[in-house]
């Protein structure tokens, strides 16, 4: 089992929907998928459909008492464990709790057997239950906006991994997704070329096709249920192949 989590601390960097259908695009190819949203805005609950959580389904137990896992919903051909609004709670629980920040990780080793990729959907923010997500990896996917906001954001987050290597060395940022691209624009290939100077590895651009993407996101299901015949989902299924590449799953995502 290899978990992957999909951080950036700063808001509307796709995360959500990068985990929603990159999971999708690995179920479809045979793997067996888990979620985890850990967003206390809960959007990767609510863009697979899924709706009345109970804080009990959340991993609010997990962080606040070193709980084992809840049940997950089966969604989509995936395993998912929710979020609802109650995690913002679990900020202030989580601290003073020796242990806390390891316990989704320890709690991950009991159903290692059960799955090929976790992928869990990191809070935009720096607090207590991202460094949760944070340590629970293998390896980080980060996914990066190609205007300004999002190299602003790299200085956050480099300062956030010196923090987290202190706790897991070997945590590293497998691979940084660039989102939302419009090659037409100039202000975004001088973006991109300076993301590619500054970081590595960068994967090739997730085009800006915000129609599919929107309305997948209002009908609650994956890009690749909603509109499999899009072109955004071939950017979907080939940065899923990059991230499995670099996250050395072996898989042949399905065209």
């Amino acid at each position: 089992m290899i978990t992957l989590t999909v951080f950036n601390h700063a808001g509307g960097s796709g995360k959500s929907s990068l985990t929603r259908d990159v999971g999708y695009a690995l179920a479809q190819s045979g793997q067996r998928v888990l979620l985890i949203d850990l967003d206390a805005q809960a959007n990767l609950t609510d863009w697979l459909g899924v709706q009345d959580v109970k804080p009990e389904d959340t991993i609010a137990g997990v962080a606040t008492q070193g709980s084992d896992l809840p049940t997950p919903t089966t969604v989509y051909g995936m395993d998912l464990i929710p979020a609802d609004l109650g995690l913002a709670l679990v900020e202030g629980a989580m601290m003073g709790r020796v242990g806390a920040h390891l316990a989704l990780r320890e709690a991950l080793q009991a159903v290692q057997e059960r799955y090929d990729v976790v992928l869990i959907d990191s809070p935009p923010s720096l607090g207590q239950v991202a460094i949760l997500g944070a340590l629970a990896a293998d390896a980080m996917i980060v996914p990066v906006l190609t205007q300004q906001k999002g190299l602003n954001g790299l200085v956050g987050l480099h300062q956030a991994m010196q923090q987290y290597r202190k706790a897991r060395r070997d945590l590293k940022v497998a691979l940084y997704v660039p989102m939302k691209y419009d090659g037409r624009r100039k202000h975004d290939q001088e973006t991109l070329a300076v993301l590619k100077a500054s970081v590595s590895p960068v994967a090739q651009p997730v085009a800006d096709r915000g129609a599919a993407w929107h309305e997948a996101t209002a009908a609650g299901q994956p890009l690749g249920v909603y509109a499999p015949r899009s072109e955004a989902w071939k950017d979907v299924r080939r940065v899923t192949q990059e991230i499995a590449d670099a996250a050395g799953l072996n898989v042949q995502v399905q065209a």
